[in-house]
């Protein structure tokens, strides 16, 4: 374990964006500019910015912890993340954990694919940082395709998070704005009114695209009292994302925002994207249908591309995904913070955090 995870940095040193890939991007996604695709085709990853370290945590010293640490221009460092955690995870059930297989894998993500889809469910695959393996998610993928092909036309796959396959299935390649872009210009721009100062920097490069939301970085309550601000950039604005808390409460919750501004939430998208099953899903659909709301999107990871039973026990117990994250730490030396809506949930500086918590009148909790 420890000799493959001390290996696999190396091996991202002869990836290069194609000339076929880049076509395909200019084509597909109009909002990248010339400029920045000329970018990612002079891009190589450096594994020289990749410190890996493995803590023992058992008296032989073969089970541990896997601690990545990420270092070097920010435009350069955000490119790491989602491989690095991928990969990790693969060869954590290829060299640690292989009690299991891929039987059935393929029918159980059509069979998903199918319920979402009769109960008009709009859905996107966003498995890729936790996925059990490549050939995982590429049997999943394959399969979600199928299913809206064979399905009534009531809901509809909307694309992948995974660009890649985006391209080879002939998908939408979606997604929206991230944690991180709030977390690196809170810690150099400064906490006060970040978000108004994040969403002004979105807007000067996408400004009619790529419009939905994250609200939970520094919690929805601190996001809304910035968002609320500005009244014109609520209607500009396509709609928002939900990525921890109760995703029930988000969504009246929503609606309450927007009538209080005058705005139809009909015209509104949200996207729910926390730990989503398949039930979860519909039943979150079921609750819009009743608020009102007529944009309503699931972004499903790991519940699609890392969802397995062990071998061992003939399938009857779960074969348990990783819980693993890389998050922001810290910008020109300064801290990165992140608090969700589940208010426990704390990453980064604990100074920094409590220093938000009191700008923004949140509940400070011991964590």
């Amino acid at each position: 374990m420890v000799h493959l995870v001390d290996l696999f940095p190396t091996e991202f040193t002869d990836l290069t964006l194609t000339q076929q890939e880049r076509q395909w991007l200019h084509k597909t996604c109009p909002y990248f500019k010339p400029a920045y695709l000329s970018f990612l085709a002079s891009y190589r990853y450096k594994p020289e910015q990749v410190r890996i370290t493995f803590v023992p945590v058992s008296a032989d010293g073969l089970l541990g912890n896997v601690e990545i640490q990420v270092c070097g221009p920010w435009t350069e460092t955000i490119l790491w993340e989602v491989p690095l955690m991928a990969t990790l995870s693969e060869c954590f059930f290829h060299s640690v954990d292989v009690d299991w297989n891929y039987d059935n894998q393929e029918q159980a993500a059509y069979i998903k694919g199918r319920s979402l889809l009769e109960a008009g469910c709009i859905f996107s695959e966003f498995g890729t940082r936790r996925r059990r393996s490549y050939h995982t998610q590429d049997l999943v993928v394959g399969a979600l395709v199928r299913a809206s092909r064979d399905a009534p036309k009531k809901g509809r796959l909307s694309g992948t998070s995974n660009v890649h396959f985006a391209q080879k299935y002939d998908l939408t390649p979606i997604g929206t704005i991230a944690h991180e872009w709030f977390m690196g210009v809170a810690a150099i721009k400064g906490y006060e009114n970040t978000h108004s100062t994040s969403l002004d920097l979105w807007e000067a490069v996408y400004s009619d695209s790529l419009l939905v939301a994250l609200t939970d970085t520094f919690t929805t309550s601190a996001f809304f009292k910035d968002f609320t601000a500005d009244p014109e950039r609520v209607q500009k604005w396509r709609g928002l994302r939900q990525d921890s808390g109760d995703p029930f409460a988000f969504g009246p919750r929503v609606k309450e925002m927007y009538e209080s501004l005058g705005i139809d939430p009909r015209r509104k998208a949200i996207i729910y994207s926390d730990s989503l099953s398949v039930d979860k899903a519909i039943q979150l659909q079921g609750q819009a249908k009743e608020l009102g709301f007529e944009q309503v999107s699931y972004g499903i990871g790991t519940f699609f591309t890392n969802d397995f039973h062990t071998a061992s026990s003939g399938g009857t117990e779960k074969s348990k995904a990783l819980n693993i994250v890389i998050k922001l730490s810290s910008v020109n030396n300064k801290p990165c913070v992140k608090i969700s809506d589940d208010i426990t949930k704390n990453t980064g500086d604990q100074a920094t955090v409590e220093y938000v918590k009191r700008l923004y009148n949140l509940n400070i909790v011991d964590t």
